[in-house]
């Protein structure tokens, strides 16, 4: 995976334990990593002629949906006044020191979404424990 050099937390006990801005900045990241991947992805199964075109809306759907979380993300930081324009900086491909279009390219497709996957479930679970944090009213 693309991603692999990036330094996660193992396990939701670690995660916890980091700051509310580092987490914010470690899932605008892994958001970030996947942008370049996602439309090679989007660009390879157009061709594709075999593949039915529900499969291709979907690819699309989720190339969106990474975007509009990512979007989500950064407004939710800049109301929590952290400084976005840190965050972005080191968010950006360049930032992670990612070789991303040469691996993505190089990964199978079975590969590129188990590692999608894989990083969509740490997405997840660390947005659930921001969730958290901000709003401890909802039993977590």
């Amino acid at each position: 995976c693309h991603t692999s050099g990036m330094l996660t937390p193992n396990g939701k006990e670690y995660a916890q334990k980091i700051p509310r801005e580092e987490l914010t900045h470690l899932i605008l990241k892994l958001l970030q990593a996947w942008k370049e991947p996602l439309s090679h992805f989007n660009q390879h199964i157009e061709h594709h002629q075999e593949l039915p075109d529900d499969s291709l809306s979907k690819a699309k759907q989720i190339s969106n949906m990474v975007h509009e979380l990512k979007t989500g993300v950064e407004k939710v930081t800049e109301k929590a006044r952290f400084s976005i324009n840190s965050l972005n900086g080191m968010a950006s491909s360049e930032g992670t020191g990612l070789s991303i279009s040469n691996e993505a390219n190089m990964m199978s497709d079975s590969d590129f979404i188990h590692c999608f996957r894989r990083d969509s479930n740490k997405v997840q679970s660390y947005l659930k424990i921001l969730k958290c944090r901000i709003m401890p009213e909802n039993s977590c």
